[in-house]
Order: C-alpha cells, then sequence, then structure tokens
C-alpha cells in the first residue's frame, strides 16, 4: 500500500501543474460565464448580481442567430465533406508519389496568409465589380452573390476545406492497398470495393474531419461578418453585439452557453459513436 501511494502522489504531482493550467484556460472561463448569465444587466451596461433566469427565457428573441448557425454550419461542413473526400482520395490513393507532395502544399498554401485578408478577396470577387459583372456580360443582370447566405457558404468552403481534407487523407494514406487489389482481382465492381472496403476505413477521417468543421464554425464570427454583410448573422455575431455593443453582459452569456450545450451534445454523440468502434477510436483526432 505504502509503494501504491507513493506512485500516485508522485503522479498526482507531475499532473498538478498542467491540470491547474487547464482548469484556469479551460473550466474557469466556462464558470464565469454560467455564473453572469444568471444575473441581470447594469444599468450603464455590464453585470450586476442577481439570480434570475430570465436571460435564457429571452434566448428566443436570438432564434435568427441560432437558425442561421444550425443550418449553415450543418451545410458547409457538408459541402466542404463533399469537395474534400475527393480530393484526398485523389492525393492518397490516385496521385503519383512524385507529384504528392506539391499538391498538398497546395492545399496548405492558403494558410500562409491571413484569414483576414483571403476573406477580404471574396469580398470583391463576390461584389459588384467580380463575379456580377461577368454574370451581367453575359445576359444574367441583377444577381447580387455578396451579403447573402450563399456568399457566406463560399467563405466556409474556402476557409475549412483544409481541415476536412487533412483527416481524410491520413484515413486514406493509411490504407492498405493491397484490400483494394483483393477486392479487385476477386471482380468487384469499383462502386463496390469504394463501398465495402475503402470508405469504411477512411470513416474516421471523415468523422473527425466533420466535428472538426462543424466545431469551428458553430462559434464563427468574420465570414458572416465581412461576407454576410450584417444580414446573415451566427451566434458568434450576436455574442460580438450582445457584449461589446449593447453591453448585455448576462444575455450574451445566457447566449453562449447555450452555444456550448449544443456543442457538448454534437461532442457527446460524437464520442458515443467512436467509442464503440475501436478502430474509429484510435484514429480518431479527437
Amino acid at each position: 500500500m505504502t509503494e501504491r501511494m507513493k506512485i500516485n502522489w508522485t503522479t498526482g504531482a507531475m499532473l498538478a501543474p498542467a491540470t491547474i493550467v487547464l482548469f484556469g484556460l479551460l473550466v474557469l472561463p466556462l464558470i464565469v460565464v454560467l455564473v453572469m448569465s444568471f444575473g441581470e444587466r447594469a444599468p450603464a451596461g455590464g453585470y450586476l448580481l442577481g439570480f434570475t433566469l430570465d436571460q435564457y427565457a429571452n434566448l428566443p428573441a436570438r432564434w435568427a442567430a441560432f437558425k442561421n448557425t444550425l443550418t449553415l454550419a450543418p451545410i458547409g461542413t457538408l459541402i466542404c465533406l463533399l469537395i474534400a473526400y475527393p480530393l484526398a482520395y485523389f492525393l492518397a490513393i490516385k496521385a503519383s508519389p512524385r507529384w504528392r507532395l506539391y499538391l498538398l502544399i497546395l492545399v496548405i498554401v492558403p494558410f500562409w496568409t491571413s484569414f483576414l485578408i483571403r476573406t477580404y478577396a471574396w469580398i470583391f470577387i463576390l461584389g459588384g465589380r467580380g463575379i456580377p459583372v461577368l454574370l451581367d456580360w453575359i445576359g444574367l443582370a441583377d444577381i447580387r452573390l455578396i451579403n447573402t447566405p450563399f456568399a457566406v457558404l463560399i467563405g466556409i468552403v474556402y476557409g475549412y476545406l483544409p481541415l476536412m481534407v487533412f483527416p481524410i487523407y491520413v484515413s486514406l494514406e493509411k490504407l492498405d492497398k493491397r484490400l483494394i487489389e483483393a477486392s479487385e482481382d476477386l471482380y468487384a465492381s469499383h462502386t463496390r470495393t469504394f463501398l465495402q472496403i475503402t470508405l469504411p476505413l477512411s470513416a474516421p477521417g471523415v468523422v473527425t474531419g466533420c466535428m472538426l468543421v462543424f466545431i469551428l464554425l458553430m462559434g464563427e464570427f468574420l465570414i458572416p461578418a465581412m461576407l454576410g454583410g450584417g444580414k446573415v448573422f451566427f451566434v458568434g455575431n450576436a455574442l460580438v453585439d450582445l457584449f461589446l455593443q449593447s453591453r448585455n453582459w448576462p444575455y450574451g452569456s445566457a447566449v453562449a452557453v447555450g452555444l456550448v450545450v449544443i456543442m457538448l451534445v454534437t461532442v457527446t454523440l460524437y464520442l458515443r459513436a467512436t467509442l464503440r468502434n475501436p478502430g474509429m477510436r484510435d484514429q480518431s483526432l479527437l
């Protein structure tokens, strides 16, 4: 027992610094937000100590922001998946090893530039002097692209596509190519080989990429603000408005808690799905 206690104390001492840091950076801010969500708005703005559920009762007033987020975030994630999977498949399975590295670098290149600058570029491309000019030239006049949900989706796909490509690429790159060759030797069609071998074995990368993109999109602020032009609000935009402009910190905290609850439910469902499958659990990035 003495030896076991020494091991436990040693393990606890080694984990204590990391535990304190994680608690201070992750758990404590959430506790502060939760406590503030039950308070009241001070007369001059900010937080006034109290205990009320009025902030949560008023959450439907921000339903438009939640609706846009819960609609465009899954749609953007799905579009990223539909584009990323064929690209990752080509890079991992079909591309020549000689060119694979250069093609991967091309996928990474957008990260070498500021996300803000890249989003500004899309303002010009989708604005009145960009694609609409070309559409007007071919006879499609008065088509508005900027400040629409379509523009927000374009920004989402452009900004987050690489984050979907790499987890899928890693899963496909680890795939044993002999399984595909064996399937072909047994006269299986390309479709059947893909559905029964390639897709199931790459499922961990698909799940990880979808969760990674979806979680980040749920808190997205910049893309809706710049490409949505104040007409397409996400929850992140609502939080900026509540905390910095109207200074209603308790209500903003309640909105943030609502978003956290949604994300906790999503992550819980993800963990339950992956923990049931040891293969997915071992390969998952989360």
